[in-house]
C-alpha cells in the first residue's frame, strides 16, 4: 500500500531536535517521548507542528502508540537511499555541500507519516517491516555513512528542524553507533530516561559525558548540547527508598541519582555551584498500574491533570524543556520569568499600573530569589528594574519602593559595596521615621539593616548605638522573648564580637540560646545560628572545649535535617575541625577533614578551591598523625591540580610544591636511619644536624607523633662516644623541648640521666688516654 506523500511549509524559525536516550530498555522512554509528543502538538490550538523518528531500529515500537499501520518506508530506507546517493555523487571537497545534495536529491517528506488527524503529529517509523528488514538493517554501516559524509547527520536534523517545531527522535539503547548519533550529531537536547539503579546511572554517565565532551572537542560540532534527566518507573508507595535512590545512602552505597546529575552538569558546563531540588521534586515519572500494560498513551486517557497524574508530571517537565530553561533553574524562578515576560509584552500595548505595579512586585520577588541563591549580579539587575519601576509609578518615598530598595541594600552590602549600602539604607531609615514614626516596625528594621552594614564597615560603636536602640524598642513594645527581640540581641552580640566584649557577647547569645531553644526548640534554624555565634565566643576566650561542643551538637543537627553537603553545614564542619585541632585531637580533625573533602568534591568538583583548602587541611592533619604516605599522597593531589589549571609559576603552585618537598623530605630522614641504628663514621655530624633541623621542624608544628619517633633514633645518636660537645648539646636541647611540651616528664628525666651517664664516661674514657 502506498503512503500518502506530505507537503510540509517552512517554519518561519526553525525547530529543535530533541533525543530521547535510555542506557537500558524498559525505562518507558517510548512511552514518555509519545505523551510528550502528543502535548506538544496540542499547543497553539493544535497547530505545532511535532515529528516523531524512530531510530530504535533494533527494537522499533513508536509505531504501537498510533493507529497507522500502513508498512511505509521510514528512517532506514531513507538512509539506504542516501548511501545510494553518496556512491552516485563521489567525494566532493566541502563536506557540508556534499551533505546537502545528498538530501536534496531525496524526498524525505515521502518517509513520513502523520498520525493524528485532530494535530500536526508526525512520525518517521524505524522502516518497512518487511521480509528484508533485519537483513538490511545488518547492512546499514552507521560508521561507514558518517565517515563517507560526517555532516550528514547534522544538516539532515537541521532540514528537518525547518518544517517541524520539534523533532523527538527516539534512540537506541547501549553504547551503539546509532545511539552515538543520536545523542551526540542530531539533537540541541537530549532527555536522559532511566530508572533508579545502578547499571542504568553508569551508563548514563558515561553516555552524557562523551556526547558533552564531543560537542566540546570537536570543530564541527561546537553546539551547545542541553541535558534533562528524566527519571521513571518511580513507586510512589515506597518513600524510603525513593528517598534513598534520589538522594543516596552511603551506609547501603547507593550514589543518589540527584547528586549524580549535579556533579555531572556542573562539571560538564563548569559551573560552580547547581541544584536540582526543585527539578526533582516536579520532575518524577510514577509507575502505574494502569499503563504498565500495552501502549497506551496516558495524556489522552487522565487529562484531569490532577497531581498525581503521569499529565501533570510531563506538563511539569515540558516547562524545562521547551522554556529553555536549564534543569537547575528552580520551577519558581520559571514561573516569575515567564509572567515577567508576559507583563513586558502586554506593557507594550498596555502601559500603566496595572500590567507596571505587578512587574515591578515580580522583578523584586525574582531579585531575592537570585540573592538567595548566589546570583548576584543578576539579582542587581532585577532589583534596580523595580526600584525605576516603582519610583516611576509611585514615587521614590511609597512604602513599597522603600521596601524594594531594601532588599537592594541588603544585596550591596552581601557585595560588600558598602558604602552604596549605607546610603541607600541611611536614606530608607530616614524617610520610615519621618513618615511612618520612629517606633513604627518597618523604620526599627530600617536601622537594624543599617546597623549591620555600620558593622562591616568597621563602625562598631555607631552600630551598637543603632542595636541598642532597637532592642529597647522591640523589647518595650513586644517583650524580651518575642522573635524580633531575640534578632536584635542576636546582632548585637555579633557587634560585641567585633568589639573585643566577648564576656558580654557570650552572656547575650547564652541568653539567646536559651530562649530560642525554650520557644523554636534545640535545632531550629535561628537556634542553631545563635549556637554557632556563641561557639566563636567561647573559642575567642579560650575555652575550646565548650565551643567543640556546641559546634558538635550544631553539625549533628544540620546534617540531619540540611544534610551534609548543604553549605551551611560544610561552613560548621569546617569550624570545627579547626576547633578540633586547636585542642590537638588530630584524630578527630583528620576524620572531619575526610568528611569535607569527600563532600567538596561532591558538590563543588575535585578541582575547585575550595575542595583543595580542604585536602590540605586534611594532608596537615595526616601529617600531624605521623602519616606520611597518607599525607603524600594528598598533597601530590593538589599539586597537580594547581599546576595544571594555574601553572608551574603559580604561589599557590608553589606553595603546594614546597610542602610536598617537606614531606617527602621528613619521609626520607626517617627512612634513612629505620633500619640501622649506626652511622657513616664520615656523614655522621651532617647527618645529625639534619636530624635535629627536622626534630626542630616537626616540635614547632606540634607532629609530635612523628617527633617522638624521630627523637628515639636521635637520642641514640647524640649519647654515642666521639660527638662533638655543641651537636651532643643542641641536639638534647631539642629532645628536652619536646618532651616539655608533651609534658612527658618521666622521658624528660631519663634524658638527663642518659646525658649525665654520657658524660661520665666521656671524662673515664678521657682519662684513661691520658694515662
Amino acid at each position: 500500500m502506498e503512503c500518502p506523500r506530505l507537503s510540509l511549509p517552512p517554519l518561519s524559525a526553525p525547530g529543535e531536535v530533541v533525543t530521547f536516550y535510555s542506557y537500558k530498555g524498559g525505562t518507558g522512554r517510548t512511552m514518555a517521548l509519545s505523551n510528550i509528543a502528543v502535548l506538544l502538538a496540542r499547543r497553539e490550538n493544535a497547530s505545532v507542528p511535532v515529528l516523531m523518528l524512530d531510530w530504535d531500529m533494533e527494537a522499533p515500537g513508536l509505531h504501537h502508540y498510533f493507529a497507522q499501520q500502513e508498512e511505509c518506508p521510514g528512517v532506514l530506507e531513507f538512509f539506504e537511499a542516501c548511501r545510494a546517493q553518496l556512491d552516485r555523487i563521489g567525494a566532493a571537497q566541502d563536506d557540508a555541500m556534499l551533505a546537502q545534495r545528498v538530501l536534496d536529491a531525496i524526498d524525505w517528506q515521502q518517509y513520513v507519516v502523520r498520525v493524528d488527524q485532530g494535530s500536526p503529529l508526525y512520525l518517521m517509523r524505524a522502516g518497512r517491516f518487511d521480509a528484508s528488514y533485519s537483513e538490511r538493517l545488518a547492512q546499514m554501516r552507521w560508521d561507514q555513512l558518517f565517515t563517507a559524509c560526517p555532516a550528514l547527520f547534522r544538516c539532515f536534523a537541521d532540514t528537518l528542524a525547518r518544517h517541524f517545531r520539534y523533532v523527538l527522535v527516539d534512540s537506541r539503547t547501549g553504547r551503539t553507533d546509532s545511539a552515538g548519533i543520536c545523542t551526540t550529531l542530531l539533537p540541541k537536547k537530549l532527555v536522559v530516561v532511566f530508572t533508579p539503579n545502578r547499571q542504568s546511572l553508569e551508563g548514563v554517565d558515561a553516555l552524557v559525558t562523551r556526547a558533552i565532551d564531543y560537542r566540546r572537542t570537536h570543530e564541527d560540532e561546537q553546539r551547545q548540547l542541553l541535558v534533562y534527566p528524566l527519571p521513571s518507573r518511580i513507586e510512589m508507595g515506597d518513600g524510603v527508598q525513593r528517598a534513598e535512590w534520589r538522594r543516596g545512602d552511603t551506609q547501603k552505597g547507593i550514589a543518589g541519582y540527584q547528586p549524580m546529575f549535579e556533579r555531572l552538569l556542573r562539571s560538564s558546563y563548569g559551573l560552580p555551584q547547581i541544584a536540582l531540588d526543585s527539578y526533582f521534586d516536579e520532575v518524577q515519572l510514577q509507575q502505574t498500574k494502569t499503563f504498565a500494560y500495552g501502549e497506551q498513551l496516558a495524556v489522552r486517557i487522565d487529562q484531569g491533570g490532577d497531581r498525581f497524574s503521569l499529565t501533570r508530571t510531563f506538563e511539569a517537565f515540558l516547562q524545562w524543556l521547551t522554556g529553555g530553561y536549564f534543569p537547575w533553574q528552580s520551577s519558581r524562578e520559571i514561573g516569575l520569568l515567564a509572567a515577567i515576560d508576559e507583563a513586558r509584552r502586554t506593557l507594550q500595548s498596555e502601559p500603566g499600573r496595572a500590567v507596571g505595579l505587578p512587574l515591578a512586585r515580580d522583578l523584586a520577588r525574582l531579585g531575592e530569589l537570585y540573592r538567595k541563591d548566589g546570583r548576584p549580579g543578576q539579582a542587581l539587575d532585577a532589583f534596580r528594574q523595580s526600584v525605576e519601576i516603582r519610583t516611576r509609578l509611585l514615587g521614590a518615598e511609597h512604602v513599597d519602593t522603600l521596601a524594594v530598595k531594601s532588599g537592594m541594600a541588603r544585596l550591596l552590602r552581601q557585595l560588600d559595596a558598602l558604602d552604596e549600602a549605607r546610603e541607600l539604607e541611611q536614606e530608607v531609615a530616614d524617610t520610615r521615621e519621618r513618615l511612618q514614626g520612629p517606633e513604627h516596625a518597618d523604620t526599627l528594621a530600617a536601622r537594624a539593616c543599617l546597623a549591620q552594614t555600620l558593622a562591616r564597615q568597621g563602625d562598631y560603636a555607631a552600630a551598637l548605638s543603632l542595636q541598642e536602640g532597637v532592642l529597647d524598642s522591640y523589647a518595650r513594645q513586644l517583650g524580651a522573648e518575642h522573635p524580633l527581640s531575640l534578632g536584635a540581641m542576636d546582632c548585637r552580640a555579633a557587634t560585641l564580637l567585633h568589639m573585643g566584649h566577648h564576656g558580654r557577647a557570650q552572656q547575650v547569645l547564652e541568653t539567646v540560646v536559651a530562649a530560642r531553644t525554650r520557644l523554636f526548640g534545640a535545632e531550629h534554624g535561628d537556634t542553631l545560628h545563635s549556637k554557632l555565634v556563641l561557639a566563636q565566643a567561647l573559642a575567642r576566650q579560650g575555652d575550646l572545649d565548650g565551643a567543640r561542643w556546641l559546634l558538635e551538637a550544631v553539625l549533628q543537627a544540620q546534617e540531619r535535617t540540611l544534610g551534609p553537603d548543604h553549605p551551611a553545614t560544610l561552613a560548621t564542619r569546617d569550624h570545627l575541625a579547626d576547633i578540633v585541632a586547636g585542642l590537638g585531637d588530630w584524630a578527630g580533625a583528620r576524620q572531619l577533614h575526610e568528611n569535607q573533602v569527600a563532600a567538596r568534591e561532591r558538590t563543588r568538583g575535585l578541582d575547585h578551591p575550595e575542595t583543595l583548602m580542604s585536602q590540605r587541611k586534611l594532608a596537615e592533619a595526616l601529617l600531624r598523625r605521623g602519616e606520611l604516605e597518607a599525607a603524600r599522597s594528598v598533597q601530590e593531589q593538589v599539586l597537580e591540580v594547581h599546576a595544571r589549571l594555574l601553572g608551574e609559576h603559580h604561589h599557590d603552585t608553589l606553595h603546594s610544591r614546597q610542602q610536598l618537598a617537606g614531606t617527602v623530605q621528613q619521609q626520607a630522614i626517617l627512612a634513612s636511619h629505620a633500619d640501622h641504628a649506626g652511622l657513616a663514621e664520615e656523614s655522621e655530624d651532617e647527618t645529625l644536624l639534619s636530624m635535629i633541623a627536622m626534630l626542630q621542624g616537626m616540635v614547632e608544628r606540634e607532629q609530635f607523633r612523628q617527633a617522638g619517633e624521630l627523637a628515639d633514633q636521635l637520642k641514640s645518636c647524640l649519647l654515642r662516644p666521639g660527638v662533638p660537645g655543641k651537636l651532643r648539646k643542641r641536639g638534647m636541647a631539642q629532645l628536652k623541648r619536646l618532651y616539655k611540651q608533651q609534658g612527658d616528664l618521666d622521658a624528660l628525666l631519663a634524658l638527663q640521666e642518659d646525658e649525665v651517664q654520657a658524660l661520665e664516661g666521656a671524662l673515664s674514657e678521657a682519662r684513661i688516654e691520658q694515662r
